[in-house]
């Protein structure tokens, strides 16, 4: 009697040893077999090997133009009038040396910079193949660079005609829509900016901030505005270099 009551009990004891034996056999398999499949990780690319268009624009650009080319601190560079309107030398040009006087550095190694020829090459050469088409981008439109200096007392009537309902008479901002709307006579903000890079806000806007560009009447403009040409933006940047003085040239 006493040998049928503890059979069953030696029986679960066995399948237990059993169950444990086959666990750990499978626990030996699998890690045996991760380490035959195991790769070791691939070396590190070193940073003046990396020619990618996205991963250098996103560690070298998208900080200050924004990570999909806009809404960032710096004028857009995902914009069709710009692309259109730019030069390939001048994009070039502004990756490897720079802007003086302002916040984008020269990336050029040639200038002090991080950047091989070849990494120079791909950002400038890349930004119209990724953001460059768009029906945005037609009809005559001023040139990038101006053909000479403008001149600030026109520039007042440009300003009046096409930036002052937004910017103020005075160019010190206004409320708009309950809404303030940036002051651009500010010497502080306009020491940031060189010629170049006023003249192509004048002619880009900011559409990423709700800033028409050139062509466009926009909210606010008035019925008598007209397209700017490339003398009048000369005159607007004329007039704003020389707000940037504080009125003192």
């Amino acid at each position: 009697m006493i040998a049928e009551t503890t059979k069953p009990i030696e029986q679960g004891r066995v399948a237990s040893r059993r169950q444990l034996a086959l666990a750990a056999a499978l626990v030996a398999i699998a890690g045996c077999g991760w380490h035959v499949r195991s790769e070791p990780p691939p070396p590190p690319v070193p940073a003046e090997d990396v020619v990618d268009f996205k991963d250098l624009y996103a560690t070298y650009c998208a900080g200050c133009h924004g990570p999909d080319g806009k809404l960032g601190p710096a004028p857009p560079l995902n914009d069709a009038i710009f692309l259109a309107i730019v030069s390939d030398e001048d994009l070039r040009h502004v990756v490897s040396d720079g802007r003086p006087g302002t916040l984008m550095p020269a990336w050029s190694k040639d200038k002090g910079g991080t950047l091989t020829t070849k990494q120079v090459e791909v950002l400038a050469g890349s930004l119209k193949k990724t953001w460059g088409a768009s029906d945005k981008a037609t009809g005559e439109m001023p040139p990038y660079r101006g053909s000479g200096g403008g001149d600030k007392e026109t520039g007042g009537e440009v300003f009046a005609m096409a930036c002052a309902n937004c910017h103020g008479a005075d160019g010190r901002g206004t409320r708009k829509n309950g809404k303030g709307v940036g002051a651009v006579n500010d010497p502080a903000f306009l020491a940031l900016l060189s010629d170049q890079a006023l003249r192509r806000l004048v002619i880009t806007g900011r559409p990423d901030l709700g800033m028409p560009p050139f062509n466009v009447k926009g909210d606010g403009r008035p019925d008598s505005f007209t397209p700017l040409t490339s003398k009048d933006v000369s005159d607007v940047v004329a007039l704003m270099a020389y707000w940037r003085t504080g009125g003192r040239k």
